[in-house]
C-alpha cells in the first residue's frame, strides 16, 4: 500500500466482511461510486444501450440517479432508500434504475442537471431524474428523504407519484418530456459569432469585470457570496493576471485577501496541507470535508502565481503544502492522481479532521506545545463546531510570540513540532475513503500545477526549496506518462482510468485541460514531446468538437448521441472546457504562428464575451482567455542547453515574474526543434541567447540577462 503522510492507515487488517445479500450489475464497473452501490437490493444498471433497450422493451420509465463517491448526501440517500428492501422492490418493479458517476460521465450529468434546474430552479447531488425510455426527462430533483421532512416528499412518495402519472397520464408525461428536451436543445445554442468571426475586444470588458467582481467581494472575510462559500481559483487567477498586466491594486488586494483568508480557515487542512471542497459558513471555518483533486490542483497554481507576483513566502509555503497533500494523499500506485477523498469517515462527516482540547492535550503530552497550538489555532474547551474543534489559524507567529513571551523563531520551530505530532496521530485514525479513478481532465490540472511549481522554484532557487523543482519534475512527468499511456491513443482520449481499465470517451474538458497541463509542462522542462502531444490534442478539438458557428461542443461529433449535444460555457468547479480550449489555442498560436488556432479562439470568445462581462465570477477562465487575446502576447525564444548557467540566467528572467501574456520556448538546437517559434534562431557569440518577439518578429537577440530584462520591461511599457 502506498504510504500517505496524513492518510496512512496504520491499523490491523479488519475482519473479512460478511457475504453480501445482493449483487447487481454495477459489480462489473470500475467507478468507486458505482461499486459502492453494487450490493444494493436495487437492480441497478450502468448507463448504456442495454439499459435503454430494456426500458423500451418493458415500456417503463427510467429512474436515473447521478452522484459521485465523495458526496455526503449521496451516501445518506443510499442508506435511507437504496439499501431498503421494500423501496428497492417497488423501484425494481416500476422503473429501470440506472446509476451514473457524474465524474465519469460529465456529459450525462450536464444534460440532466440542466433539466433538473429547469424543472426545480435548483440542482445538486445526488441528482434524481425520471426519463422516458428514450431518455427525455419529465420529472426530477436531488436528495429525497426516506420519510417526508422539511416540506419534501419521501422518495417512496415520489416513486409512487411518478409511476401513477406514467400509467394514468402518459400523454402529459410524454409531452412534458418533449418540451423540456426541446428547451434544453435551444439552451445549448450560443449567439452566432459576428461576421468574419473576429473579436474586437476593448479594455472596458476586463475593467468592467473587475468592477463587478469588486461589487460582490466580501472585504471582511474574502471571497464572494455568503454561506456556503466556495474557493474560486479561476476568479483569483484572473485578478492576479489583471494586477500583473495593469498594476490594478484593487484586483491584487481582492486576490490576496481571499488567499490569506482561505489559508487561515478551516477549509484549509492545517495539518495535511490540502483544501476541503467548500466552507458551509461565510468565514471559511466549517468545511464540507471532501477533498477534490481539481480544487487542490487549481489552488496550488494560484498560490504559486501569487508568490511569483508578490514574493510573499507564505504563498509558497501554502502551495508546497497543497502539492505535498496531492502527492501523499491522492497519488495512485500507477503514478496518476485519484479523484477525491470522501467527506465522511465511517459514516460521520469530518470525523478524521476534528479534535477536542483534551485529545490535543493528550497527543502533545507537553504543556508548552499545547499552549502554542491553543494560541495559534484558537483551541477552546467548548470547541468551535458541534463541541469539537476545526483547526483554523487565528494568530500569526508574531502574535503568538507576544502573547507567550517567546521568540518568533522559537514559536515557528516548536509549533512545527507540535503540528507534526498531531498529524502523525491523526494518521492512526480511521480515514476517509478514496476514489481512485484517474480522470484525464483533473490530472491535466494537476500536471499544470506541478509544472507551475517547477518554473517558479527554478526561477527563485533558495536553501528552503533546494531540490523541489527536480522532485516536482519527476511527479509531473510520471503523471503525464501514466495518463497518456492509459488514456491516449491515435489522437483520441478516454475519460477515466482505474484498475487497468480505461472507460468513457474523453470530453472537451479532458482534451483542453490535459493539453493545458502538457503545454505548461513543456514550458517548465522544454521536453518537446509534451508540446507535440498538446498540439495533437488541440488539433483533435478543432476537428471533432468545434461548432461551425463558433465555439465548441462538450462532446465530439462521433460521441454517443444524447437528447441534446451538451455545451456548457460557464465555469463551474473546473474551468469550462470551451474556455480552457480557447486559452490553450491562444498560447499555441503564439508558439506556432498558426492563424487557425487564433481564429478558432477569437470566434469562441466573440460568442461568450458579453456573458463574461456581465457575470464575471461565472466566466473567469473566459476572462483570462480574453485578457490573453488582448495582451499582444510576448513570445520568448531562448537558444541554449537547459543546464548551461547562461541559459538558466535567461530563464530566470523569463519566468521569474507572473506575466500571463507571455510564452517561452527553448532548445539547444533550434534547427531540430518541432516548435516553430524556435526555427531560425541561433546563438549569438556562441552564448545562450534570448529573442523577444511579437508575431514571430523579434528584437535584437541578447545574451545578457540584464539586457533581456530591459527588453521585456520596454515591451511591457509599450503595451
Amino acid at each position: 500500500m502506498e504510504k500517505r503522510l496524513a492518510y496512512d492507515h496504520r491499523m490491523s487488517e479488519p475482519a473479512s466482511p460478511p457475504e453480501p445479500r445482493h449483487t447487481n450489475r454495477l459489480a462489473g464497473e470500475t467507478s468507486p461510486y458505482l461499486l459502492q452501490h453494487a450490493h444494493n437490493p436495487v437492480d441497478w444498471w450502468p448507463w448504456g444501450p442495454d439499459a435503454l433497450a430494456r426500458a423500451k422493451l418493458l415500456d417503463r420509465p427510467i429512474f436515473l440517479s447521478i452522484g459521485y463517491a465523495a458526496c455526503h448526501w449521496c451516501h445518506v440517500m443510499e442508506r435511507e432508500s437504496f439499501e431498503d428492501d421494500a423501496t428497492a422492490e417497488y423501484l425494481n418493479a416500476q422503473f429501470i434504475p440506472i446509476k451514473v458517476d457524474r465524474e465519469e460521465r460529465p456529459d450525462l450529468d450536464q444534460v440532466y442537471m440542466a433539466a433538473v434546474q429547469a424543472m426545480t430552479g435548483g440542482g445538486g447531488w445526488p441528482m434524481s431524474v425520471f426519463l422516458t425510455p428514450d431518455g427525455r426527462p419529465f420529472y426530477g430533483g436531488t436528495y429525497f428523504p426516506d420519510e417526508p421532512r422539511h416540506g419534501m416528499p419521501s422518495f417512496r412518495q415520489v416513486l409512487e407519484g411518478v409511476a401513477r402519472a406514467w400509467l394514468e397520464d402518459r400523454d402529459g408525461v410524454e409531452g412534458s418530456g418533449s418540451r423540456l428536451a426541446a428547451a434544453l436543445a435551444e439552451g445549448a445554442r450560443l449567439p452566432a459569432a459576428e461576421a468574419g468571426g473576429a473579436l474586437a475586444p476593448t479594455p472596458e470588458i476586463l475593467d468592467t469585470a473587475v468592477m463587478l467582481i469588486e461589487r460582490g467581494f466580501d472585504a471582511t472575510t474574502g471571497g464572494w457570496g455568503g454561506a456556503p462559500k466556495f474557493p474560486q481559483p479561476m476568479t483569483i487567477e484572473f485578478l492576479l493576471g489583471r494586477a500583473a498586466a495593469t498594476g490594478d491594486g484593487r484586483a491584487l488586494a481582492m486576490a490576496r485577501r481571499t488567499l490569506d483568508a482561505m489559508a487561515d480557515g478551516g477549509i484549509h487542512d492545517q495539518l495535511g496541507g490540502g483544501f476541503h471542497r467548500y466552507a458551509t459558513d461565510a468565514r471559511w471555518l466549517v468545511p464540507h470535508f471532501e477533498q477534490m483533486l481539481y480544487d487542490n490542483a487549481q489552488l496550488a497554481r494560484v498560490y504559486l502565481l501569487a508568490w511569483a507576483q508578490t514574493g510573499d513566502e507564505r504563498y509558497r509555503s501554502v502551495a508546497e503544502g497543497v502539492l505535498g497533500f496531492m502527492r501523499s494523499s491522492l497519488r495512485t500506485q500507477d503514478c496518476a492522481f485519484a479523484a477525491s477523498l470522501d467527506a465522511d469517515t465511517d459514516g460521520v462527516e469530518g470525523a478524521t479532521f476534528t479534535w477536542t482540547a483534551d485529545e490535543i492535550r493528550e497527543v502533545l503530552n507537553f504543556e508548552p506545545w499545547f499552549r502554542l497550538v491553543e494560541a495559534a489555532f484558537g483551541v477552546t474547551e467548548r470547541g468551535n463546531w458541534e463541541g469539537r474543534t476545526i483547526l483554523e489559524r487565528v494568530r500569526t507567529n508574531v502574535e503568538v510570540a507576544r502573547i507567550l513571551g517567546l521568540g518568533v523563531d522559537e514559536v515557528g520551530t516548536q509549533l512545527g513540532g507540535a503540528l507534526e505530532a498531531l498529524a502523525e496521530h491523526r494518521a492512526t485514525r480511521p480515514q476517509p475513503a478514496r476514489d481512485d479513478k484517474a480522470l484525464a481532465a483533473w490530472n491535466g490540472l494537476a500536471i499544470g500545477a506541478y509544472a507551475e511549481a517547477i518554473r517558479r522554484f527554478r526561477a527563485r532557487p533558495s536553501p528552503v526549496n533546494d531540490g523541489m523543482a527536480e522532485a516536482y519534475t519527476r511527479i509531473a512527468t510520471s503523471t503525464a506518462e501514466a495518463i497518456l499511456g492509459g488514456l491516449f491513443s491515435d489522437g483520441r482520449l478516454q475519460r477515466s482510468w482505474k484498475d487497468g481499465r480505461a472507460t468513457g470517451d474523453g470530453v472537451l474538458e479532458d482534451y483542453a485541460c490535459l493539453a493545458d497541463g502538457l503545454l505548461a509542462l513543456y514550458e517548465a522542462t522544454f521536453e518537446e514531446r509534451w508540446f507535440t502531444t498538446a498540439r495533437t490534442l488541440m488539433d483533435t478539438v478543432l476537428e471533432r468538437f468545434a461548432d461551425p458557428a463558433g465555439g465548441f461542443f462538450d462532446t465530439a461529433d462521433d460521441h454517443e448521441r444524447l437528447i441534446t449535444r451538451p455545451r456548457d460555457v460557464q465555469d463551474n468547479a473546473t474551468p469550462s472546457g470551451g474556455a480552457m480550449a480557447t486559452y490553450v489555442l491562444l498560447r499555441l498560436a503564439a508558439l506556432t504562428g498558426e492563424g487557425r488556432y487564433r481564429t478558432a479562439a477569437e470566434r469562441a470568445i466573440a460568442a461568450v464575451a458579453p456573458l463574461a462581462a456581465r457575470y464575471p465570477t461565472a466566466f473567469a477562465k473566459w476572462l483570462s482567455a480574453i485578457g490573453l487575446a488582448m495582451s499582444d502576447i510576448v513570445e520568448i525564444a531562448i537558444v541554449g542547453a537547459p543546464d548551461e548557467p547562461g541559459t538558466r540566467a535567461l530563464l530566470a528572467v523569463a519566468t521569474g515574474a507572473f506575466d500571463p501574456g507571455r510564452v517561452v520556448a527553448l532548445a539547444a538546437d533550434p534547427a531540430s526543434s518541432v516548435v516553430p517559434l524556435l526555427l531560425g534562431r541561433t546563438r549569438l557569440r556562441d552564448r545562450p541567447t534570448a529573442y523577444v518577439c511579437r508575431s514571430f518578429a523579434c528584437q535584437v537577440p541578447v545574451t545578457d540577462p540584464d539586457a533581456f530584462a530591459e527588453q521585456l520591461r520596454e515591451r511591457s511599457a509599450a503595451l
